[in-house]
């Protein structure tokens, strides 16, 4: 993406890559003074920016592939918008058993001690307990998402399954090629399909239930320098030809509407999640499970 934008502009892309909060902090000390042009955030952290000012909405006079992306990938007044959509699944050990189906496999007593779990201080954790409330409850999902208290009930039942729960991902997937290990609950393909690739026993499953995507954000930044080429580089990164490129290389759906999904994913079920709500509630999550559930 990046040599193919220096050349059709004749320019020099800088990127620096650090964390979403780190990003936010730049934007906040530089407020009027800015020296970036793109930001590339978490959902929740864009939130933030928008409540501070920090970004400028993305129109389709300025951006014209933006008209183009999925619904619900276009967010608060268009201020961001998603340019990949990871997706979480279940990773499993292809010599130890058959692809799971649903959500729910993981609670089988079958598989005790065996399961592996994000920690709730990552943020394909808190999708977790979307799930558990959704299977717990049979609520739409949207209202799943807010009913904690049957989320940690449901994860309660999962606790004899839980082998370990991590932050860093290293581990998880050692154990889980290994075989000590069966399943990830919580996997990110871009994680999972890489291990694959790299010729591990893994397979990323799509349970029936449907899925999430990690929160992969995009934005101008308001007064940022060269706001036309800063427009330019995420009309490219939003068009078809890059989409594809870059959802194939990432193991991720693309954002753009005319892009097909890969292979076996095109019925794929991507619920919205409510990152604002995730924001507000993440820290008396993350307290609760250390409470309640000790994985």
């Amino acid at each position: 993406m990046i040599p193919a934008f220096e050349k059709k502009h004749n320019v020099k892309v800088v990127f620096e890559g650090t964390r979403s909060l780190v990003n936010l902090e730049k934007l906040q000390k530089n407020k009027g003074q800015q020296y970036l042009s793109v930001v590339q955030m978490d959902d929740p952290v864009m939130i933030l920016a928008v409540r501070e000012g920090l970004l400028d909405p993305i129109t389709a006079a300025k951006v014209p592939n933006s008209a183009s992306l999925k619904p619900g990938l276009t967010h608060m007044d268009s201020m961001w918008v998603n340019y990949l959509q990871p997706w979480v699944g279940i990773a499993y050990n292809t010599d130890k058993m058959q692809p799971p189906t649903s959500w729910s496999d993981v609670y089988d007593a079958k598989y005790k001690s065996r399961v592996i779990l994000p920690s709730l201080q990552n943020t394909e954790g808190v999708m977790n307990l979307f799930m558990a409330s959704f299977l717990k409850t049979g609520k739409s999902m949207s209202e799943a998402q807010k009913d904690m208290d049957s989320a940690f009930a449901k994860m309660k039942d999962m606790k004899p399954n839980v082998l370990m729960s991590y932050t860093q991902e290293g581990q998880a997937y050692n154990l889980l090629e290994q075989g000590e290990a069966y399943m990830v609950c919580g996997a990110i393909s871009t994680i999972a399909l890489a291990r694959k690739a790299a010729g591990a026993p893994i397979e990323l499953a799509a349970p029936k239930e449907g899925t999430f995507s990690m929160p992969s954000g995009i934005a101008l930044v308001k007064g940022g320098p060269m706001p036309e080429l800063a427009a330019a580089y995420l009309d490219m990164l939003l068009s078809p030809e890059i989409q594809a490129k870059v959802s194939a290389a990432t193991f991720a759906l693309p954002t753009n509407a005319t892009v097909p999904a890969p292979a076996g994913l095109a019925s794929l079920t991507v619920h919205p999640v409510d990152w604002a709500n995730v924001s507000e509630n993440r820290a008396a999550w993350v307290a609760r499970w250390d409470r309640e559930l000790s994985l």
